[in-house]
This record gives structure tokens, sequence and C-alpha cells, in this order.
């Protein structure tokens, strides 16, 4: 998996730490072994969560069914960089 594809929540869309571990937990049920839900951080107003894939932008249309569901998908921007680079793309 050669792939971090970030999922970055603004302000008070995500309203507490449950919230955030029970989307977590339904991205990990979802994505298998296909991709690994690896950490995530909060701070500065915003809440990341770090997926590692080999395939970010399939990644992202396979758990985007669990954030229009959860009423999240219009609070986050999704972007994926190489694990060895820094420069982001926009998903």
């Amino acid at each position: 998996m050669d792939y971090q594809l970030v999922l970055q929540f603004r302000g008070g869309s995500m309203p507490n730490f449950n919230a955030l571990i029970a989307l977590e937990d339904a991205l990990i049920s979802e994505l298998g072994d296909s991709a690994n839900v690896d950490e995530h951080d909060i701070g500065s107003g915003v809440v990341n969560i770090f997926i590692i894939t080999s395939v970010p932008e399939q990644t992202f249309q396979q758990i985007r069914p669990i954030l229009e569901r959860e009423q999240r998908l219009q609070a986050v921007t999704v972007v994926y960089r190489r694990l060895d680079g820094e420069q982001f793309t926009v998903v």
C-alpha cells in the first residue's frame, strides 16, 4: 500500500470523540483488508482520519456511502499522497 488517504473534517462537523470512533469503526468494517484505517488526529479545529491504501480514489468511492449516510460528506475534504511524497492531491 503506497498511499495515504486523508479525511479532514472541519470545525464542529465531528461532534465528539465517540462519533469519531464510530465512524472509524464503520470505515474499518467497510474496507476490510483492502485498506487500513491507520490513525486519527484532532487539533486546530480539524479532525483527520488517515487511511493507508493502494488505490486512494477507489478507496474513497468505497467509503463515500458511509460518509453520505452519516451526513459528513459536505464537511469533509479528501486528499491523498504517496507515502514517500509530500504533495497532496484533492479527490
